[in-house]
């Protein structure tokens, strides 16, 4: 009975590590795209731009709830090219017009989605700015 319960509480523990591993995972995934794609370093720096100018301008739960879908969309889907766009290399180091068709539509996906996040916060920003600055 006791090894019974010592068996389970192992396979738990190592449930567990493999959530926390991937987080971990995760998290290097996050870090590494930084490193070494410049698309999302400046997508990343528009994020503190506009969370700080969020704060400053005391935006209302249901703005930063757009703000925040905006940032979402637009780290998550280049995180998502840049991941295709290795496996893409991997798979076929070579010119492939297939292999370029596919990086293309996952670039025009976050072209699409950076404009909607420009649209957002260009929607919110500017009213409040433009009230600041006419008084």
């Amino acid at each position: 009975m006791l090894n019974r319960k010592n068996e389970l509480k192992k396979r738990k523990m190592g449930r567990n590590s493999k959530f926390w591993n991937g987080f971990a995972n995760a998290f290097a995934g996050i870090r590494d795209t930084y490193k070494t794609e410049p698309n999302f370093r400046f997508h990343c720096i528009a994020m503190v731009f506009a969370v700080l100018l969020g704060f400053f301008l005391s935006l209302s739960v249901f703005e930063w709830l757009w703000i925040l879908l905006a940032i979402a969309l637009v780290l998550g889907m280049e995180l998502m090219n840049t991941a295709l766009e290795a496996l893409s290399d991997f798979v076929s180091p070579k010119y492939n017009p297939l292999i370029k068709k596919a990086k293309d539509a996952a670039a025009a996906a976050v072209l699409i989605l950076s404009i909607f996040a420009l649209l957002v916060g260009l929607t919110i920003f500017v009213p409040k700015i433009w009230f600041i600055l006419r008084k």
